[in-house]
């Protein structure tokens, strides 16, 4: 990989400061919240402090200033300086509380999955298709991490960030995932997707996504919520296919699992007649 310029190496840097823009029309409008309301506090700061930096210089003792002991009660200020943050919260409140209401809308989704968290990895349960298989830290990954192996780690690309068995959607299309857990809490996000949700024993949540038309690619994420020993190597990837692509993927892996269930049945015993 070609060195990187200080500029790009700055630009990297901020990047990773701020909120991914993600590759969902929900996720862009969550950053589009974040960054409004960021640019909002930050015009606050500015007044607040400003003001404050104002008074202590114009109002200082060396300049003859005199502390006001009576504490004059002003009405209008206090309405003022009452009725205005009021007004502020209200306008952030009214999109925020109108996108959260959104990302709670499973209707009209096309594929329904269920997100199974497990000390350390995912089962991922494609109900109408009958397509079941875990997923855990790429063997790769799971053999260099042990103390000793003597594996350089930073030769191996995406390390602790791969699976053996990512999570196949198609983009263009609502997902719904049904999330829950076998054992502990566990916590399902995706970056890419401004998907965060807990996994609870004994309980379901739901999210939902639809990845843009042109997004198909491989998003990663990971567990984040503290789930035992290995909870740093259980990560999530979820790879976006073009729908046909997808289409054909879920029928050759539903297929190769039925036939790998059928050689796996015991072969019937053979009928004994009945000697009378």
């Amino acid at each position: 990989m070609a060195a990187l310029s200080p500029a790009a190496h700055a630009e990297s840097g901020w990047h990773l400061l701020n909120m991914t823009q993600g590759v969902t029309d929900i996720s862009r409008r969550i950053y589009g919240l974040h960054m409004l309301i960021f640019w909002v506090c930050v015009v606050i700061g500015v007044v607040v402090f400003g003001v404050m930096i104002y008074s202590m210089l114009k109002f200082r003792k060396s300049q003859g200033a005199v502390a006001d002991t009576t504490m004059v009660h002003n009405t209008k200020v206090e309405v003022i300086w009452t009725v205005i943050p009021v007004a502020i919260l209200v306008a952030m409140a009214v999109p925020a509380a109108n996108t959260l209401v959104e990302l709670e809308d499973t209707r009209n989704t096309e594929i329904t999955i269920k997100v199974t968290g497990y000390q350390w990895g995912w089962q991922y349960d494609y109900l109408e298709n009958g397509v079941v298989f875990f997923s855990r830290l790429s063997r790769e990954a799971d053999a260099a991490r042990r103390m000793g192996s003597g594996t350089d780690v930073t030769k191996i690309e995406h390390y602790l960030r791969d699976v053996d068995n990512p999570l196949v959607v198609p983009v263009d299309t609502k997902v719904r995932l049904l999330v829950t857990a076998t054992d502990v809490i566990h916590a399902w996000w995706v970056p890419e997707l401004a998907l965060k949700k807990d996994a609870i024993p004994g309980y379901v949540n739901e999210i939902w996504f639809n990845i843009d038309p042109d997004k198909a690619g491989t998003y990663r994420g990971q567990c984040v919520e503290l789930c035992g020993r290995d909870h740093a190597f259980m990560p999530i990837v979820v790879k976006a296919l073009p729908k046909d692509d997808f289409q054909n993927w879920l029928k050759t892996t539903a297929a190769s699992q039925k036939q790998a269930a059928a050689s796996q049945q015991p072969a019937a015993a053979p009928a004994v007649a009945n000697a009378g």
